[in-house]
């Protein structure tokens, strides 16, 4: 039987057509774009310093040029390399960063130090941007108001913990049984590794070493403190906190 298209059937079967083709091109790509993002497995080693997500001066006046590139490119550079030093030496080969946390407690110093320092610097350099700081919205601000009453409630509860960081150390917002919390870690501890008392999925961080603001605020790091609430990045830390397992 012969079949007569309409002008319109016809149009609509080329568009259709179309709209199929540039689907098959573009399915197997969404599909391995989104495979990677659910099976990829976290950094192994040998690790690499990952660069800044802003220029040395983006966070300037609160946080100076000369120190995010000493922060950056020798401070941990350093942690980075001396990991992968101290993991050829110890002949660990292709390991997980965050499997490193989870049994801190077995490893030589070397290699929890500078696990430690690699991972909490890749997260503090996301924590902050340029015309950052302010007030958060939507769940984060939520969860915030319900664990600690207020956003300036929640604030000061930081700042004393960061204040109250005896010698080096860093403060964090953990995401804990689904409610948020605070505490602090010494040297280059977080809240992932099984030697430390604070226990979490951390969704901010503050970096307290002296290297941090020296150069700019001499010992003064109540001053830092404050200056550093105008650089946090809270959509950063609200994809975090959602998710956050």
């Amino acid at each position: 039987m012969e079949i007569k298209e309409s002008k319109n059937n016809r149009r609509d079967f080329i568009k259709k057509s179309a709209l199929l083709a540039v689907a098959a091109t573009a399915l197997p790509l969404l599909k391995n774009e989104l495979f990677a993002e659910a099976i990829l497995p976290a950094e192994t080693s040998p690790f690499t310093l990952p660069p800044l997500p802003y220029d040395y001066a983006t966070l300037e006046p609160h946080i100076d040029t000369m120190t995010m590139q000493i922060h950056h490119d020798k401070h941990h550079a350093g942690y980075v390399t001396n990991l992968n030093k101290a993991l050829t030496e110890n002949k660990m080969e292709n390991v997980k960063l965050e499997d490193l946390l989870m049994k801190a407690s077995t490893l030589p110093p070397a290699i929890r130090n500078n696990s430690g320092g690699h991972w909490n610097h890749s997260m503090f350099w996301n924590m902050m941007k340029a015309g950052g700081g302010g007030t958060p919205s939507g769940e984060i601000a939520d969860a915030i108001n319900s664990a600690f009453g207020t956003f300036d409630d929640f604030k000061k509860k930081f700042n004393d913990t960061a204040m109250g960081r005896f010698g080096s150390g860093w403060t964090w917002l953990v995401k804990q049984n689904n409610k948020l919390t605070i505490g602090s870690t010494p040297n280059q501890d977080n809240p992932l590794m099984d030697v430390s008392e604070l226990k979490g999925t951390p969704v901010l961080c503050l970096d307290v070493w002296e290297h941090a603001y020296y150069l700019h605020y001499q010992n003064k790091r109540v001053d830092y403190v404050a200056a550093w609430w105008n650089l946090v990045n809270w959509d950063e830390v609200a994809k975090r906190f959602k998710e956050a397992k």
